[in-house]
């Protein structure tokens, strides 16, 4: 048995460092810390471009770093997916190198678990930098920072939120055998469902539905309250987008009660629109449904394309 699993090992590792290397050839790794070093430039230099445009003066901000999410967003998170995973499976058919790939003595769950293991390493690596830059620039730019302790807990966040785009473009790959079909499928459900999911959820009160499904989900408000600009109170989303920053806010703010609110259409005239409230729940039941939605999507869509690679019939 012991003989057995540490052959397994050998293997798990090999096809890690393959998948590794490729993308060192590939120049993927040095694209997304290129990408992520951008995005978090851009983030710290913003304020200092608008003052240089004639805006406000830039103060000390010591909640810059945990306010800014370091930078990463839903958007970003369904980027760095695309990159780290529309080809990791889909590639490999279109470019024929499956063959010779597959005619090693490895299983093809081991080359799809360890291509899936080595794709989590590189995007822990540029999130991992992007978050110590993020850090350091901010106590450079803003001034001494607060609760950086809790910046750990916003990377363990936002892997949650990446991994489920992950499976869904490692879905869309492996089913499809295309990289294009996994970048622009992944990047379509995120489209749609945060557009609609705003619609739905201001002028139906149907949001909730939104809080099941990978995006950013539905909007709340923390001590909220009604009003004829809308509702007064921090904006909280509920979707597996916002788990990082939720579970920062929840350490800071462990009584919160998120609030929801519709447009009421036949209420609303030219000059007021009228907010009406719908229900209340804890801040807590908002984190744990984000991550157990993130949960099941992710062992969904990856043991769907487990299956399907591992029945793909494959012609030299």
């Amino acid at each position: 048995m012991s003989v057995n699993h540490s052959g397994w090992t050998v293997k798990f590792l090999a096809v890690i460092r393959y998948e590794l290397l490729w993308n060192l050839r590939k120049k993927k790794f040095l694209g997304m810390l290129i990408v992520a070093f951008a995005l978090a430039t851009l983030s710290l230099a913003l304020n200092h471009i608008a003052y240089a445009l004639g805006g406000p003066p830039v103060e000390l901000n010591p909640d810059f770093v945990i306010n800014s999410n370091a930078g990463l967003s839903g958007f970003v998170f369904v980027l760095f997916a695309i990159v780290t995973t529309m080809n990791i499976i889909s590639a490999e058919f279109e470019s024929g190198t499956i063959v010779p790939l597959l005619a090693k003595p490895v299983s093809r769950t081991t080359i799809f678990l360890g291509k899936l293991f080595a794709a989590f390493l590189t995007l822990l690596a540029t999130y991992a930098f992007l978050m110590i830059y993020m850090t350091v620039g901010g106590f450079v730019v803003f001034g001494p920072q607060n609760n950086l302790h809790l910046v750990p807990l916003f990377l363990v966040g936002a892997l949650f939120s990446t991994l489920i785009w992950i499976a869904i473009v490692l879905f869309f790959g492996t089913l499809f055998r295309s990289s294009l079909i996994a970048a622009f499928g992944a990047l379509g459900i995120w489209i749609g469902t945060t557009i609609i999911g705003s619609i739905i959820g201001i002028l139906a009160g149907q949001g909730w539905i939104f809080t099941y499904i990978p995006g950013s989900g539905n909007q709340g408000f923390a001590n909220g309250s009604p009003s004829p600009l809308g509702p007064i109170g921090t904006a909280v989303s509920t979707g597996t987008d916002s788990i990082g920053s939720n579970l920062i806010n929840y350490i800071l703010h462990p009584s919160w009660e998120i609030t929801y609110y519709k447009i009421n259409i036949a209420g609303t005239t030219p000059d007021q629109v009228q907010w009406v409230r719908l229900y209340s729940e804890p801040f807590s039941n908002v984190i744990l449904t984000s991550i157990a939605v993130a949960l099941v999507y992710f062992i969904v869509f990856v043991a769907i394309s487990w299956y399907v690679f591992r029945r793909a019939q494959i012609t030299e």
